[in-house]
């Protein structure tokens, strides 16, 4: 049923180096020109799908092959460990060895502990993976009575101190400031106190959290000379991925790690940030131009991965983010038409669940790769209802975020096996035949059995690996064929990476998990007020940020996209739910649909709006807003946000029906405001 297409040419043969001029025809022209750019500072803005892996693996390939990099001078850094696999991989396709492709986090945790036995002595620190246990005794300590969810949410505060620079004593300040709320209704007062004692449990058990990884090889390299002369003479060139995403101390050590030098490329996209709320900022990366005047800057927008009608859609909706609407790449389709977006509406969960089920139960009879379907959603307690649903259906699936893929004691064991029977594999026989041999004892057998459950997630696994072998067989050249031996040393750099293989299986995740994943077909489920954007996000920003969720959620599909809600929860329950504020005027048959951004002014013809609103209407508009704050006793953004008033500002509506077309404002409020505020922009279009 589904075909990929590429238009950009494929690369040179797996594992053999690839010439410089063969690097370059793998490549379109804007990627070629990243490629090229070998001198830093560059900043390359990367849309969903453009191919941004390919354009900096290919430019750190073309620096090796061209003499202007050696390979071990190139560290490159992301941000997940199935990011800095896939980055090696291809690196390895292209014949690069030696280049370090790592996560913040690995990198320094490597570079800390070759340095600690000589500037501390001894050896480092444990690593504490999980601050949960120190953070309960931390509470205790401090006389706080903690549950397993203000643990988790006390933690994330934590962690977003500390990935800010923000030390207990400065804590108050700066969330107040920031008008971030303390978690779990604590005060901010008390939340100082518990990462203080936070930090004393640690001290005393002799443990470190991965924030202090990177606190304290920054601190090495700010403070140690030798050291810092050491890892800059060793590494010259960086490059970083996704860099909208980059937290004040992950900058921090980035800057310590350059010592002042500008041979740094990074690669971003500001439409994909959705990580504000751990500290991540994507002002580093809109503003690296100010930082270096003389960077070059590449646009990447040509999107190979999904189909014109799903870059539409994402383009329409960035289209409706008003003042943020400035900083999107429009995304340019490069695959042919596929099928249209669609769009559903449930009684409640249940049905929504059932129905999706289904669905993705017609697309595997049509062809469709179980591993190749997602089911994404807001926050993770809604996975239940799916888990149920194909479970029903005889649809086998896997959360994204359960247990880690190599932790599995089934796993453990087949490596284990694999390890043994390479040592003794007869050469003769094939790798993939000796592998499906092994794994046959561990629990795989040519067909999954017939029932769910351990047995069945058991055999996925097995699966997963024996997929993995076939794999790294048709990669192998044909003069160095893989052997177990092949296999194994893939595994335990996947293992150390947790660069999981895919396992067969719908995938059910939160739209945070999913980012930087990408699949043929795509539920989006549960696109209602309250879930999306979250009830929880109560500023302008907050809501922006939501926006951009649903973002990466729509391009995560390559060719189909279903979006869908349910009106309640429960089967027979009220029917409350409406459909999200951010699909306005893209939903079907809803009455406000209309070309994006476009609103009807006096002549009757319709202009797009440009961002650029009246100033003193604007203006008079806030100082109304905060009139009504003041005598409703309400947060000003509740009553209309910014970007609702900067487009009442530029679209100037001169009657209800002209105020309806307006985002944001729904008939409650035109009810209560919308005479008001028709007088206020007829007031200020007399003056």
């Amino acid at each position: 049923m589904f075909t990929q297409t590429n238009s950009v040419p494929a690369a040179s043969h797996p594992g053999r180096p690839a010439g410089p001029d063969s690097i370059l025809e793998a490549l379109d022209p804007e990627q070629r020109e990243v490629a090229l750019a070998l001198r830093g500072p560059v900043v390359v803005l990367a849309g969903a799908g453009t191919g941004k892996t390919r354009a900096i693996t290919h430019r750190i390939a073309y620096g090796v092959q061209t003499g202007v990099y050696k390979p071990t001078s190139v560290l490159a850094v992301t941000f997940t460990a199935r990011a800095a696999g896939e980055m090696r991989t291809r690196l390895r396709e292209l014949g690069v060895a030696g280049v370090q492709a790592r996560t913040f986090h690995a990198a320094a945790l490597r570079q800390l502990g070759y340095f600690w036995p000589r500037v501390v002595g001894g050896a480092p620190p444990r690593l504490q993976e999980y601050k949960a246990p120190f953070i309960a005794e931390a509470a205790r300590r401090v006389g706080l009575g903690v549950d397993r969810v203000a643990i988790r949410d006390l933690s994330s505060e934590v962690e977003w101190a500390k990935v800010s620079l923000i030390t207990a004593d400065d804590y108050e300040r700066a969330a107040r400031a920031r008008d971030r709320d303390a978690p779990s209704g604590y005060d901010h007062q008390t939340v100082a106190r518990l990462i203080t004692s936070y930090e004393e449990v640690k001290t005393e058990r002799e443990a470190i959290d991965f924030e202090d990884v990177l606190l304290m090889l920054s601190d090495m390299l700010a403070s140690h000379r030798v050291v810092a002369d050491e890892v800059r003479g060793q590494y010259r060139h960086f490059v970083v991925d996704e860099y909208q995403d980059v937290s004040p101390l992950q900058q921090y050590l980035l800057d310590q790690w350059l010592g002042g030098r500008d041979e740094l490329c990074v690669v971003g996209d500001p439409s994909q940030t959705i990580y504000s709320f751990t500290g991540a900022s994507p002002g580093h990366l809109l503003g690296f131009r100010r930082t270096y005047p003389e960077a070059q800057e590449i646009r990447l927008v040509r999107d190979y991965r999904s189909t014109p009608q799903v870059v539409g859609l994402a383009n329409e909706l960035l289209r409706r983010a008003g003042r943020g609407a400035a900083q999107a790449l429009e995304l340019v389709a490069q695959r042919k038409p596929g099928p249209p977006v669609t769009f559903s509406v449930h009684d409640d969960d249940e049905s929504e669940a059932r129905t999706v089920a289904s669905r993705a139960a017609r697309l595997i009879a049509d062809g469709a790769r179980p591993s190749e379907i997602a089911v994404l959603y807001r926050t993770n307690a809604q996975s239940e209802a799916f888990e149920a649903a194909f479970a029903d259906a005889g649809i086998g699936y896997l959360v994204r975020g359960g247990d880690r893929f190599f932790q599995r004691k089934e796993v453990r064991d087949a490596v284990v096996l694999l390890r043994g029977a390479a040592r003794s594999a007869d050469p003769t026989v094939p790798m993939t035949e000796l592998v499906r041999d092994v794994l046959a004892t561990a629990g795989w057998a040519h067909q999954p059995p017939a029932a769910r459950g351990a047995a069945r997630e058991r055999w996925d696994a097995m699966q997963a690996l024996v997929a993995l072998a076939d794999d790294l067989a048709r990669a192998a050249p044909p003069d160095a064929p893989a052997t177990i031996a092949t296999l194994v040393t893939e595994l335990e750099e996947r293992a150390a990476a947790q660069h999981a293989p895919t396992v067969e299986g719908v995938t059910l995740a939160s739209l945070h998990a999913a980012k930087g994943l990408e699949w043929d077909a795509v539920f989006l489920v549960g696109v209602s007020e309250g879930l999306m954007p979250i009830s929880l996000a109560e500023t302008d920003e907050a809501v922006h940020e939501e926006r951009r969720l649903l973002y990466v959620g729509i391009t995560r599909a390559r060719e189909y996209l279903e979006l869908s809600y349910a009106r309640s929860r429960n089967p027979g329950g009220r029917a409350t739910r409406k459909r999200t504020r951010f699909l306005d005027g893209l939903w079907p048959d809803d009455e406000s649909r209309r070309p994006a951004r476009q609103a009807r002014p006096k002549g009757g013809a319709r202009a797009l709006l440009t961002g650029e609103h009246d100033v003193a209407l604007f203006d008079a508009l806030k100082e109304w807003r905060l009139e009504v704050a003041r005598e409703t006793d309400k947060p000003a953004y509740t009553i209309l946000t910014d970007a609702t008033l900067a487009e009442i500002a530029e679209v100037r509506p001169s009657s209800i029906a002209d105020l309806a077309r307006v985002n944001g404002i729904g008939p409650a409020k035109i009810d209560k405001y919308g005479p008001t505020v028709l007088a206020i922009v007829s007031g200020a279009s007399s003056v």
